[in-house]
């Protein structure tokens, strides 16, 4: 199917789906489901945006709005996967726990007798990486209706243009536990830690940003063209100064840049992930 014939197709699994409840955080894939769903479906479609420590604060108004502007219903809840030893262990499978929270909430909330279809914005990129939290999709009968119209990322984003969704272009968004290496535990100390020196180099002008944690040195991924901005003396003391102030002990700069899933690399050569403690990555 060429691009439109796949946006035709969504439409109808929407139409099909009768009605839903879009898994939504303000990112690419969500916005535009949550776009297209409340275009199809109208009332009968529904955004949850679920906040915890672990969602990046600087989103929260940015996804509120957005949903505003595209004329959903949207409903904020409360997720609680920081009270879970085994999500802040942080296991390999730790996604598996904090999608159970995030799907056992909305379930919660949605109820049997109003929404009975449970979608996320799953494309078809993520079926080539480390994705534990898809067992927890199955096993609650969660959607993926981007991948059953067989919708890729890119292609997400050309037609989050063609529809006028300031998305388009987004840089990924993931949860900020992402940023520690498996097996070193999470804690709200260094999330609040995290979140803040992605904050700052972000309004440095920095882009695709991860502030990844490893007990206490701090390694920064920014987008590669942007790291020769680092061997300016003025504002690599000023990034110094404002890591060691937030708690690092340690300064480093990645200098392959950003990608997306680094932390995975670790997994690349392991027999069985599942037995990965080590705090490296």
């Amino acid at each position: 199917m060429d691009l439109h014939e796949k946006y035709f197709r969504l439409q109808e699994i929407l139409r099909q789906m009768g009605q839903i409840v879009v898994a939504y955080s303000g990112g690419v894939d969500s916005a535009f489901l949550l776009k297209v769903a409340t275009d199809t479906l109208g009332s009968n479609a529904l955004g949850i945006l679920a906040i915890s420590p672990t969602y990046p604060s600087r989103e929260y108004e940015k996804a509120k709005n957005l949903a505003h502007k595209m004329g959903a219903r949207l409903q904020i809840i409360q997720t609680h996967e920081m009270d879970k030893e085994e999500f802040i262990k942080n296991p390999v499978n730790r996604c598996y726990f904090c999608k159970s929270e995030l799907f056992d909430c909305i379930l919660e909330l949605a109820g049997p007798d109003r929404y009975t279809n449970l979608a996320d914005g799953s494309n078809m990129d993520d079926l080539d990486d480390h994705r534990p939290g898809r067992k927890a999709l199955k096993e609650r009968g969660v959607r993926s209706p981007l991948q059953e119209a067989g919708l890729t990322k890119a292609e997400i984003r050309e037609l989050s243009k063609q529809l006028g969704l300031t998305t388009w272009d987004k840089e990924a968004l993931a949860c900020l536990s992402s940023r520690f290496p498996y097996g070193e535990r999470i804690n709200l100390k260094n999330l609040k830690m995290v979140d803040n020196i992605e904050n700052y180099l972000r309004d440095l002008g920095f882009t695709n940003i991860r502030a990844r944690h490893q007990n206490k040195t701090l390694k920064i991924e920014v987008d590669e063209t942007e790291i020769k901005r680092f061997f300016s003396d003025d504002l690599r003391k000023k990034i110094i100064r404002k890591a060691k102030e937030t708690g690092y002990r340690y300064v480093t700069i990645d200098l392959e840049g950003y990608r997306q899933g680094s932390l995975n690399k670790v997994l690349e050569n392991s027999p069985d992930p599942g037995q990965i403690t080590m705090r490296g990555a």
